[in-house]
């Protein structure tokens, strides 16, 4: 009987709560809990985070965007490697002639030369032979008065003779500073004109003299008319640069 009563006391009160708190707008709501507790308890604690879903799909690509601004031109690189030389191209159109430039001042200082003949029968031993035909002696550094080439231009040398022989022999004698450096001798064959010819490379200092001249008396058949020369010749080679 007493349990009765508490369920119908708890009834009253259900019945009395609800049309305290219901509005008209709002359905009506059941009860919040068993009629022994009727009374809202405390909040729960919240619960602990769930476990990371799986990754998604990758969604589709979407459209091209526009092109963008040029950005600054970035610092200049390392100078690569070179690569294989190409074919070679064709062959140009030949350029314009150039200025023609002016003379220069050491053609002339290197010349000298001289090709001089005999007019006569040589002169008498151990004096010089006077060539005094001139075929070429445009540095005059031949003398015909003394028969002497001097050297103005220190540096190797050439010289040459070519003597004709007749009535008797011959032997000649090439000079140089008052000493003779080449001999020539040639045996005279009666009832003909021979040759004798000698040829010497000598190296020159400024001033020093070279001439050609009988050696021996007894045989001085160099000889020489309109028809047979008797010749003697010199050339500078190539000049000591170390002085020019």
């Amino acid at each position: 009987m007493k349990l009765v009563l508490n369920l119908l006391i708890c009834l009253l009160l259900l019945v009395k709560l609800y049309h305290a708190e219901r509005t008209d707008d709002e359905e009506p709501q059941p009860p919040k809990g068993p009629c022994a507790n009727w009374m809202g308890g405390a909040p729960g604690y919240p619960g602990h985070n769930g476990l990371p879903g799986r990754d998604g799909k990758d969604g589709k690509d979407g459209q091209k965007g526009e092109i963008g601004e040029p950005g600054e031109p970035g610092p200049k690189g390392d100078i690569g490697e070179g690569g294989a030389p190409g074919s070679e191209g064709p062959r140009g159109f030949p350029g314009v002639p150039g200025v023609k430039g002016e003379k220069g001042e050491g053609a002339y200082v290197y010349r000298s030369a001289f090709s001089v003949g005999l007019t006569s029968r040589a002169p008498q031993p151990n004096v010089p032979i006077r060539f005094t035909k001139i075929f070429y002696n445009e540095q005059n550094h031949y003398d015909e008065t003394t028969g002497k080439f001097r050297c103005s231009i220190p540096g190797l040398y050439y010289f040459a003779y070519h003597l004709t022989v007749y009535i008797t022999d011959v032997k000649v004698t090439l000079y140089k500073k008052d000493k003779a450096v080449l001999f020539t001798y040639d045996q005279f064959q009666k009832n003909n004109v021979d040759q004798a010819s000698g040829s010497v490379l000598l190296h020159l200092n400024a001033g020093e003299e070279i001439w050609l001249q009988v050696y021996e008396e007894e045989n001085n058949g160099v000889y020489a008319d309109n028809v047979n020369d008797s010749t003697f010749m010199g050339f500078l080679l190539y000049p000591d640069l170390d002085l020019y």
